[in-house]
């Protein structure tokens, strides 16, 4: 980050990356107006805890609302630097059935909020976007200029539309942008319908894991910090560059496979899981694994946390916090 002190809008900044990446801007010494709706996916409680950390810090300022319905922007903060857009509806399967729910929550809030950064002329964004798009590419690892018109899930074509939106408003308005796509994000605070989180919870309870699928689909699995690690350094480049716009993917680098994931999961518990084994659902994908390439090249991006080191600061999480 730069010494510069600057003024961040940060959409969804109660939820798993949200609150990570609030912290760390917080203790930079930068102003941050957060915005969270307390969107009924997993407990509020869960997003507010989250948040106890940094809530009474001078510095931080929060704002429950839901973007999809705004009508005017009274309660938005009338100076601002720079927007982080992480807040979306979560969930590649329960997109599936409810579409109309994506679209509101991911599509239409998006426009909402490039909307009132038209009309108060700021220029500069980050959005969050997903591993989800690639689908079942074919090629690997997955690059940005890969061809993602083929998705699998409704999630993953809100996140498209997205990019597409934030590259419109490049082009007509000058809006400096980097799409980050987020690869399999975990670490403490995930959230508790995620793999990992999940697993964890089923292994300690001597409840069985479901695993879809004949454990070979493999993740892209990024620890939190080296995904905060991403964001920052993309706040730098945006701060040194004009006019530009860029996706840019941010993983590990590393895909594992389920059966991996879950034999060093069981060796930091301590326990063997019990299995129940179902069929792959649909919108489920095969693979993701980035090509993190053009991360490094542009951003000096670097991941510093294997999956044994991620899993082992979880699990160390997860005990203080059950």
């Amino acid at each position: 980050m730069t010494n510069k002190k600057q003024t961040f809008l940060l959409t969804g900044c109660a939820g798993f990356i949200g609150s990570h990446l609030c912290e760390v801007l917080l203790e930079d010494g930068h102003k941050v107006y957060g915005i969270d709706n307390f969107d009924p996916f997993y407990d509020k409680q869960i997003k507010v805890q989250n948040m106890m950390g940094f809530s009474k810090n001078k510095n931080f300022h929060f704002l429950e609302l839901d973007l999809s319905v705004l009508k005017d922007y009274k309660e938005f903060p009338e100076q601002v630097d720079f927007v982080i857009h992480l807040a979306a509806k979560a969930g590649v399967r329960p997109s599936i059935e409810n579409p109309i729910a994506y679209v509101k929550h991911n599509v239409l809030a998006t426009q909402l909020l490039l909307d009132w950064m038209k009309q108060s002329s700021i220029s500069k964004f980050i959005l969050a976007s997903s591993s989800s798009v690639y689908g079942n590419n074919k090629e690997v690892p997955f690059k940005e200029e890969d061809n993602v018109d083929f998705p699998i899930s409704n999630y993953a074509y809100t996140k498209k539309t997205c990019e597409l939106m934030t590259h419109t408003a490049h082009a007509l308005y000058d809006l400096s942008a980097l799409c980050l796509r987020f690869f399999t994000v975990y670490g403490p605070r995930q959230r508790p319908d995620l793999a990992i989180h999940k697993f964890t919870d089923k292994i300690f309870n001597d409840q069985p894991i479901t695993l879809y699928g004949d454990g070979t689909t493999a993740r892209d699995y990024t620890y939190v910090d080296d995904t905060i690690q991403g964001i920052l350094r993309s706040i730098n480049y945006l701060n040194q560059n004009s006019r530009v716009f860029e996706v840019i993917n941010i993983g590990n680098g590393s895909p594992v496979d389920l059966n991996q994931l879950v034999n060093s999961l069981s060796i930091e518990i301590g326990k063997q899981p019990k299995y129940k084994r179902l069929p792959m659902q649909p919108g489920d994908v095969n693979l993701t694994y980035a090509s993190i390439d053009k991360a490094r090249h542009l951003l000096g991006y670097k991941p510093n946390i294997t999956l044994e080191k991620g899993l082992n600061r979880f699990v160390k999480w997860y005990k203080v916090n059950n």
